[in-house]
């Protein structure tokens, strides 16, 4: 049967056949869906962990317990789980275990654009990279047989097209896969003690894995495509660039114009561009198939190797010896690839879009959501023009206009850390501002470390009741499970106060004033405070379908003085008459446009 499936679908569809019985990880676009999608298969338990290292290291165990284990993360997670992905290898897994790192090229949702498959390299783990959904289906079963075949974790690496395109899967059944025994094995898994004892099969193990890519039938050789027909409704389609005659008769000794060397999502559009071209495609990127890959350059005159994100492939093969590449200085090392940009770098030409014409649109800057109580926060915080440090979701939005109220956005809970630092550099009035479930995933220690060290700085918590950004997945603090089973609800103001903040206050952050009281009493507390600004995403379900009785502006009242525009919500616009009016459709009925109206005329809606 077949089934039209994102990559992250079939991720999570070729895991439950691959007989996973465990599955853990922490939201992250574009990786997120992997963990919802393998939720719904009733015989795996996957569960949200409070961040990428919990995760791991639950993964770890289960996978050294016998079973097989998938553990999914955004490229920029690994680095919190990379302290255990470092060590693993040296211990080795017992049943299967596989990590995907979702890679961002192009940063659609991500703070930098590294390159996981160096992480790989220094792990001294396989590498497998998947083109599109059919391949993220085949080569993650594929990978976790690697993975008991050599006692090795492995990591998958997807890119954000590779993670979210669609495509044709031809589903398979559930491979029941039996827990392998375990015996407890001291000089194996206490790696500290026993490390010069392991790191020697480390080494063996990767030159076991460098025998093996050379027939792994994940790397194959593909001879040219034949020439695309038109597309009936568009008229012939442009050939792509072809390549010139070598000279002297070179074609007939065996030695082609153009090769490609390509891997993941990079191997399709470089397909495109070179229809006429022999292609290396990698599938086990990491550890190279070197005997096979330099026999390939040696047969061509001149080698594209085409790869999303650094020189990976390319700094390997030039260690090798090989001198007739052509790569990142072509193609560049920043963003994603198209069929577009790699035929304007290798030709000049412009390669025919797929699309129509793309039509010009109003350019939307991002915004918060009709309600969200962050909003309120940072139209406070830029009121009492304090310097604030932001952190990871959606809250990062509180840099842009109109509040600029977030002054550094670094990473996954350097909130606290960055507003501590600012003091000890001499600045007064710092605030952190950290939300639900980036404060559970990193930013507890940082509190503690502002206790203890005995910093005066100002946290709020922006407590939504859900991981928002990511698309409302639960945590710690949200009291439900990823399978929607009630869970134990951490007590964030409890939390805090066990820690020694002795001034923690929970308000509304729908309640401006209030908010504003409690922000004002926060900074002038002399030693550690924490503001809980509670108010839930408008997102969820159990605000999307409530009843309320949306606000309207009374243009008798209204004067006109714009200030209800300052709330920059997106309920509200200039209406027919120039005046400010509300969208009753959009109105979520928060109430805090009316708390600063002046005149009052901004009331609630009440139809006939």
């Amino acid at each position: 049967m077949k089934k039209l499936l994102s990559g992250n679908e079939a991720l999570a569809r070729g895991a439950w056949e691959a007989g996973v019985k465990f599955a853990a990880g922490y939201p992250g676009t574009p990786s997120t869906e992997i963990l919802e999608s393998l939720a719904r298969y009733p015989e795996v338990d996957a569960q949200w962990s409070a961040n990428e290292k919990v995760a791991f290291d639950e993964g770890m165990g289960a996978a050294i317990g016998g079973l097989r284990v998938l553990v999914t993360m955004k490229h920029v997670g690994l680095n919190v789980a990379a302290d255990s992905f470092m060590v693993f290898p040296y211990a080795g897994t017992n049943g299967g275990f596989v990590v995907i790192s979702a890679d961002d090229p192009g940063m659609h949702s991500s703070q930098n654009e590294q390159d996981n498959r160096y992480l790989a390299l220094v792990a001294k783990v396989p590498l497998i990279e998947p083109a599109d959904a059919q391949e993220c289906l085949d080569f993650i079963k594929f990978a976790f047989d690697l993975s008991e075949q050599f006692g090795t974790p492995v990591m998958l690496r997807t890119t954000t097209r590779s993670a979210h395109t669609k495509g044709l899967v031809t589903l398979g059944e559930r491979r029941e896969v039996p827990r392998r025994d375990f015996t407890p094995d001291i000089k194996r898994y206490s790696v500290p003690i026993y490390r010069h004892l392991l790191r020697p099969k480390v080494e063996a193990r990767l030159r076991q894995l460098a025998e093996y890519a050379e027939t792994c039938p994940l790397n194959v050789e593909e001879s040219p495509l034949p020439p695309p027909l038109p597309p009936p409704s568009r008229g012939a389609r442009p050939c792509a660039p072809t390549a010139s005659p070598l000279p002297g008769g070179e074609e007939a000794k065996g030695v082609r114009a153009i090769g490609v060397i390509a891997s993941g999502i990079a191997y399709l559009h470089a397909r495109e561009v070179w229809p006429e071209a022999d292609c290396f495609k990698l599938g086990l990127v990491y550890p190279l198939p070197a005997r096979r890959l330099l026999d390939f350059c040696e047969r061509h005159k001149t080698v594209y190797v085409v790869e999303e994100g650094e020189a990976f492939i390319e700094s390997q093969l030039r260690a090798l010896g090989v001198r007739n590449l052509v790569g990142k200085d072509l193609f560049g090392v920043i963003g994603e690839y198209s069929p577009q940009r790699l035929a304007a770098a290798a030709h000049g030409d412009t390669f025919p879009s797929p699309f129509a014409d793309e039509v010009p649109i109003l350019p939307r800057p991002p915004m918060f959501c009709v309600g969200c109580g962050h909003r309120t926060v940072f139209d406070v915080l830029r009121q009492l023009k304090v310097l604030v440090a932001g952190d990871i979701g959606c809250y990062t939005m509180g840099a842009l206009p109109p509040y600029e109220a977030s002054h550094t956005t670094f990473c996954m809970g350097a909130s606290i850390g960055n507003a501590f630092g600012f003091l000890r550099a001499g600045h007064e009035r710092t605030v952190a501002v950290i939300g639900d479930s980036t404060f559970v995933h990193a930013g507890i220690p940082s509190l503690v470390d502002t206790v203890y060290n005995g910093g005066k700085t100002t946290v709020i918590i922006l407590d939504n009741g859900t991981t928002g950004m990511t698309g409302q997945q639960p945590h710690p603090a949200a009291g439900q499970t990823l399978k929607g089973a009630p869970a134990p609800k951490l007590d964030l103001e409890a939390l805090c106060r066990a820690v020694g903040v002795q001034h923690v206050t929970v308000v509304d952050t729908w309640q401006r004033s209030s908010l504003l009281r409690a922000i004002r009493a926060a900074l002038a507390y002399e030693g550690p405070a924490v503001v809980i600004a509670r108010g839930p995403c408008q997102q969820l379900p159990e605000m999307r379908y409530r009843d309320l009785v949306p606000y309207t502006i009374d243009e008798a009242t209204c004067t006109n003085c714009e200030a209800c525009y300052k709330v920059w919500c997106p309920a509200i616009a200039p209406g027919p008459n120039g005046k400010p009016a509300i969208d009753p459709l959009a109105c979520v009925a928060c109430g805090v446009c009316a708390q600063i109206c002046v005149p009052g005329a901004i009331v609630a809606r009440h139809d006939e």
